[in-house]
């Protein structure tokens, strides 16, 4: 399990993911989860995975190095005009790995899951932020719908319908995913640290902040103790309930 949440936001776009992959008793994994393709001055795109790490593995595998479908298609990211046409060529990459390995893994009784999160911008278009599931189909956040998550999406969604809006700025939005992240970490093992956090501001075609987030995080660890703190004294000034008990 996982958790991934994009931002597309009007100054630019914020991306966060755990790289936690497995958790028991006695198995840990980790696993960087967000991968990055640039070019400076003309574009940038960011990737997030979740569902099977064979699967997501190989599609990022595809995508590093542009590949040709079994149809005889080229796709390349770095060729492509616009975030549309991208998450085009994320979706096809998606497909073509899971008509390579989507049967076999059910022949063992593996159910195959994979969903996506591209965010990024081409020269002369907007930021785009998408959603892309195992199919290979995709949708895309909008002004209704700023945000968009993958995985362990439910312990951080409150925090994110009630804090973003288009005009949220990064820094705000920053700090509203981490506190999304910091919910889903509390409530399920299966998401766990270090976090990997993308800053994309508009037009700039470079990460404005590209950073790892380890247990040690001074920022993080503190907004983590005031966010609990300030949920527990906001509790205590909502009046009990006047049920004569």
């Amino acid at each position: 399990m996982t958790y991934c949440v994009g931002l597309n936001l009007q100054d630019g776009l914020v991306m966060l993911a755990d790289s936690r992959t497995n958790a028991g008793v006695d198995s840990i994994a980790t696993f960087g989860k967000m991968h990055l393709w640039q070019q400076p001055g003309e574009r940038v795109l960011s990737l997030c995975t979740a569902g099977n790490l064979s699967l997501s593995q190989s599609v990022v595998s595809l995508l590093n190095g542009g590949f040709v479908d079994h149809e005889g298609r080229e796709h390349d990211l770095l060729k492509a005009g616009r975030m549309f046409e991208a998450a085009g060529i994320v979706g096809a990459a998606i497909r073509e790995v899971a008509r390579r390995d989507g049967e076999a893994l059910k022949q063992q009784g593996i159910e195959p899951n994979l969903s996506m999160l591209l965010g990024g911008q081409i020269l002369g278009r907007p930021p785009q932020l998408y959603m892309l599931y195992y199919a290979g189909n995709f949708i895309r956040a909008t002004q209704d719908t700023p945000f968009l998550q993958i995985g362990e999406a439910k312990y951080g969604k409150p925090i994110l319908d009630r804090v973003i809006r288009p005009n949220t700025s990064l820094l705000q939005a920053a700090k509203c995913a981490l506190i999304s992240m910091d919910s889903t970490l509390r409530s399920n093992i299966s998401v766990g640290l270090p976090l990997d956090l993308l800053i994309l501001r508009k037009d700039e075609f470079k990460p404005a902040l590209h950073r790892r987030i380890d247990a040690d995080d001074p920022y993080f660890n503190d907004i983590r103790v005031r966010w609990s703190e300030g949920l527990r004294s906001v509790f205590a000034t909502v009046p009990d309930p006047d049920w004569g008990l």
